[in-house]
């Protein structure tokens, strides 16, 4: 017996796709296998993990939670889609690269959506703003601090763009933060006090 197969008309990073999928696929697989999109990653597949975080209408969401079907009539962004439209790195792309704000890479997308997300609703975040956008993301590598870093950086060249004052360039080597103590017990987040 096979399963029955529905036409969904997806619109993704501006461009509108047909795809023929059972009721119970995954945006996230839908945009990985029947796309390629491959941007998104897949992690937890639980909602947990924020790997595979794209943009709905603007706002952050889980493509691990959300059928396919679901996402008809909706207009989706995934990392793919944050570029500038002449191709060259969005703010928050930049930001990541000039702050050292990534190691091995596979929570990256989702923490690129996340914050492009959060920008929009808090152009000027404060350091502690910055941290609580990030938290719901998770990422085992990096320790959080360069990723708050990336964020701040990220609302100076987005307020750039926008007509403010440039920033200044961040200093050689300013990107890595002293190392904390890890015996304490907000170590294992990284976001300690």
């Amino acid at each position: 017996m096979s399963e029955e197969l529905h036409d969904v008309r997806l619109t993704v990073n501006g461009t509108t796709h047909e795809v023929r999928v059972p009721a119970r696929r995954l945006l996230s697989d839908a945009l990985r296998h029947d796309l390629g999109l491959t941007g998104t990653h897949v992690g937890c597949e639980h909602g947990v993990c924020g790997a595979c975080t794209i943009l709905v209408d603007g706002a952050p969401m889980r493509s691990c939670l959300m059928f396919a079907v679901s996402a008809a009539y909706h207009e989706l962004t995934t990392v793919e889609g944050l570029a500038n439209d002449d191709g060259s790195l969005g703010p928050v792309q930049q930001a990541f690269m000039d702050c050292h704000g990534l190691q091995c890479g596979f929570c990256t997308p989702g923490f690129l959506t996340t914050i492009t997300a959060g920008l929009r609703q808090n152009p000027h975040p404060t350091h502690d703003e910055a941290r609580d956008m990030i938290a719901g993301n998770l990422c085992r590598c990096t320790g959080y601090q360069n990723i708050v870093k990336a964020v701040e950086r990220a609302a100076e060249l987005a307020g750039t763009a926008a007509g403010e004052s440039p920033p200044e360039p961040p200093r050689p080597g300013s990107a890595q933060l002293p190392s904390e103590d890890r015996d304490e017990d907000t170590a294992s987040t990284g976001l300690g006090a």
